[in-house]
């Protein structure tokens, strides 16, 4: 009898263990996606009153995103480095706490507190980018894509989210209101890190992260297809971030309260996550995909011409714009996939392009805020944005076509 009483509760005690263990695992993951945007795109529609509050030129202002662009391209290797010494479980826990810690600096007032905790805040994010598709190729591999949307979504409608409340949080508090709006992501920061805590306790093997780190990146840097492809996503970034960063000071400037420029903000961030869902399915069922990266680029030259000549449509542009720079960038990523014939050449061309197209996107917010500077507007700045935009359609025709790295 003791026998019988010992041994029946095992297995169901090891199934339900290993089913609670997934189940946390896999809210963990969608909570620490859900950090990889808001504390970044939040900004924007907060940064007028910033620059007010700290008489900052809006080159200076700028560097409130680009400090984290640059953090995202220098920090990859370091994530992968770190990862392989302490294990995922354990550098995605110090990730969170290095988040935690970078808004409550970011948040407290001063000038050099703000671009200080604003890199930290970058440094976090960029382990996390990094680590997450790695965790999901160990622990999930048989359900890589619909994981991968999943967490996807969920960033994207977090940074919608973060961009629609910034303004009235800052509305809402006494006194100078952005820094209660810049430390609101730290609830599901901690959230975050409470829920992943119980990852720490019996950790998985520890596999190497897919990083520019573990490829040999040489022939790929010679190659004529990965530039294409590297070019088409880092010019998609590059506008991406700019239109990101000003948007709420484009309509600022047009006449729109603030309450509206978050909510137009917030708009674009969830149309450029949303849109992968369908074309996720249409981009297997073709093997050409040179029509379909013209199109995304498309919607983000009509996006970029209606901002330029009907501003007044501001939210039917940021939703087209959502849609074309988020479609685009889901392409680009699918690119990698579809063009190498080996892991290897993916870890390479991933690589690649993500050092290459975060480097060219840091530039763009602080230059394109000098030329607002310059010019006393946004006419020049969103010209300049749509040339960008058609030297990305150009290069898109070229990485779509149905060919493989040699």
């Amino acid at each position: 009898m003791g026998i019988v009483s010992d041994c029946r509760p095992m297995l169901p005690l090891s199934a339900s263990h290993s089913v609670s263990r997934q189940a946390w695992l896999i809210a963990g993951i969608l909570l620490i996606a859900s950090n990889l945007r808001a504390p970044v795109t939040g900004v924007a529609p907060v940064l007028d009153m910033i620059r007010t509050s700290l008489d900052l030129t809006a080159a200076q202002a700028g560097l409130l995103t680009t400090l984290p662009l640059l953090a995202f391209a220098a920090g990859s290797p370091i994530a992968a480095l770190a990862a392989r010494r302490h294990g995922l479980e354990r550098t995605l826990m110090a990730a969170l706490l290095t988040l935690v810690a970078g808004l409550c600096l970011r948040s407290s007032g001063a000038v050099w507190a703000l671009f200080a905790g604003t890199l930290l805040i970058g440094g976090a994010i960029a382990f996390g980018n990094v680590l997450l598709p790695s965790l999901l190729k160990r622990d999930f591999p048989g359900r890589i894509a619909s994981l991968t949307s999943a967490y996807a979504l969920t960033m994207g409608v977090a940074s919608g989210l973060a961009s629609m409340i910034a303004v009235p949080l800052a509305l809402w508090s006494a006194g100078p209101g952005w820094p209660l709006a810049l430390l609101a992501p730290i609830v599901i920061a901690i959230a975050s890190a409470l829920v992943w805590l119980p990852q720490l306790r019996t950790p998985a093997p520890v596999a190497a992260p897919a990083g520019p780190t573990q490829a040999r990146p040489r022939p790929v840097w010679k190659s004529a297809l990965a530039w294409q492809i590297t070019l088409f996503l880092g010019l998609n970034s590059l506008v991406y971030y700019i239109v990101s960063s000003w948007l709420p000071s484009m309509l600022h400037d047009a006449g729109y309260p603030p309450g509206s420029t978050g909510s137009v903000h917030g708009m674009l961030q969830i149309a450029s996550a949303v849109v992968g869902l369908p074309l996720l399915a249409l981009v297997r069922r073709v093997r050409d995909q040179r029509w379909l990266a013209v199109g995304c680029t498309g919607l983000s030259i009509a996006a970029l011409l209606g901002l330029l000549v009907a501003p007044s449509w501001a939210a039917a542009w940021a939703i087209l714009y959502g849609c074309g720079g988020g479609a685009s960038i889901i392409l680009g990523l699918a690119f990698v996939s579809l063009r190498v014939g080996n892991a290897q050449q993916a870890a390479a061309l991933s690589g690649m392009a993500q050092a290459v197209g975060y480097l060219l996107a840091a530039g763009g917010p602080t230059a394109i805020g000098a030329v607002h500077d310059l010019t006393g507007g946004w006419t020049v700045a969103l010209l300049i944005c749509l040339v960008f935009a058609c030297a990305q359609a150009v290069f898109g025709l070229y990485a779509g076509r149905h060919r493989q790295l040699a």
